[in-house]
């Protein structure tokens, strides 16, 4: 198994992305071509793929942006190929993720996980990450009037 960051758009990844969202989110389509491209041509996005003699069976995407308070790194969209999991994919992403964020001067990580994805939970403690006592907020911004947005 090969961990690298995607650095083109193809058609392999295109239909990577179309098995392995759906087993990320029921909600979100797979992204198609332009989007990876934006993904792939972003200063703060790293899209880390897991590839094996099958090819493509998992991602990550790693953002990086800087704020005041120093280099900020998430990870995100975590997802192995449900017919490639337990073999340490998942660990060897975050791995990757970890040393780049490193490399490129963040202090920490943060990231999110529901709580029904209970194996992914138990490695991110194994990986060494902490939950954090805080409020985690969203705003679904197709659920606000877009004259209340302008107001704004």
């Amino acid at each position: 198994m090969l961990i690298i960051e995607a650095s083109e758009v193809t058609q392999k990844l295109v239909e990577a992305m179309a098995t392995l969202v759906p087993q990320l989110s029921r909600s979100n389509p797979a992204p198609h071509e332009q989007a990876l491209q934006e993904i792939i041509d972003s200063d703060a996005t790293t899209l880390l793929l897991a590839q094996d003699e099958n090819g493509i069976v998992g991602a990550l995407t790693l953002v990086l942006f800087p704020i005041p308070t120093g280099i900020r790194a998430w990870i995100e969209d975590v997802v192995v190929d449900e017919k490639a999991r337990g073999q340490g994919i998942g660990r060897s992403l975050n791995e990757a993720a970890i040393k780049r964020a490193r490399d490129r001067g963040a202090v920490t990580i943060d990231l999110t996980s529901r709580p029904s994805r209970q194996s992914a939970n138990r490695l991110y403690q194994q990986i060494g990450f902490t939950k954090r006592e805080t409020a985690v907020y969203r705003l679904d911004l197709r659920d606000v009037p877009q004259e209340s947005q302008d107001r704004v």
